[in-house]
């Protein structure tokens, strides 16, 4: 019988949470996946780490809030790494998302978690087994947004038009015909930093647009430029923001 190749050999799969119930819901949950094997479980993230160095896991489940070293922090050292495991959030809460995100977990699982939506993320995990990450990639290809019961992933190349709206961000996706936005708790500021510049510019300080949503810009008089959108739509460009907006047009 020929041997199974490591793509398809179940992941090697670690529980991580301080909640027994929790560890015990996960467990049974797996229990029924053919596609991983739980090799270990872990209360607290000092243990984690541990038993991550002996056991060497292709995939851990892990709690957000556990006391001490939390779930952003087990991720990031285990990120450090040679060969680090996929991770997964699994957490009650969704404040969190942005910082899971930018440490490139696979899936963000809100509790109480249902059988179908941690197979999803486990699906997901197994899908992107062997993926190789973007050497010294920077910015985004993708964000998780509240909306429901659950966090939605929007991929940026799905996203025209962000907007301010105090600590949070209004994300615009869809058509025109269809349109859709998601609120982020994120600022404009910080989510600039992580976007690609060559595909998003900001025109305001508090609106993102993506370069090719800009059907050209349009001079107001007394010095006021608007952007139009390929909507029809006309949007004013901040003073600050004018030069690096001209710029795309080589002025």
């Amino acid at each position: 019988m020929a041997e199974q190749s490591d793509q398809d050999q179940p992941l090697r799969t670690m529980i991580v949470d301080d909640e027994p119930l929790a560890v015990e819901r996960t467990q049974v949950i797996c229990a029924e996946l053919s596609s991983i094997n739980v090799v270990g479980t872990a209360s607290d993230g000092a243990a984690a780490l541990r038993l991550a160095e002996k056991l060497k896991p292709d995939l851990v489940l892990l709690d957000m809030t556990m006391p001490e070293l939390d779930g952003l922090g087990v991720a990031r050292k285990l990120a450090e790494g040679v060969e680090p495991p996929a991770v997964i959030f699994v957490t009650a809460h969704d404040h969190f998302a942005v910082e899971a995100f930018d440490l490139e977990a696979i899936d963000y699982v809100l509790k109480p978690v249902s059988a179908d939506r941690l197979e999803r993320a486990i699906e997901r995990a197994v899908a992107r087994r062997g993926e190789r990450k973007e050497s010294g990639s920077q910015w985004l290809d993708e964000l998780w947004v509240p909306h429901r019961s659950e966090l939605l992933r929007i991929a940026v190349s799905e996203v025209h038009q962000i907007d301010a709206e105090r600590d949070y961000v209004r994300l615009h996706v869809g058509t025109e015909e269809s349109p859709r936005s998601y609120l982020l708790l994120q600022t404009i500021a910080g989510l600039e930093a992580r976007l690609n510049p060559d595909e998003f510019i900001r025109i305001h300080r508090s609106t993102i647009l993506r370069r090719d949503n800009i059907r050209g810009l349009r001079h107001d008089g007394l010095g006021v430029w608007s952007a139009e959108l390929q909507s029809g739509e006309a949007l004013r460009i901040g003073r600050t923001y004018l030069s690096k907006v001209k710029s795309m047009a080589g002025r």
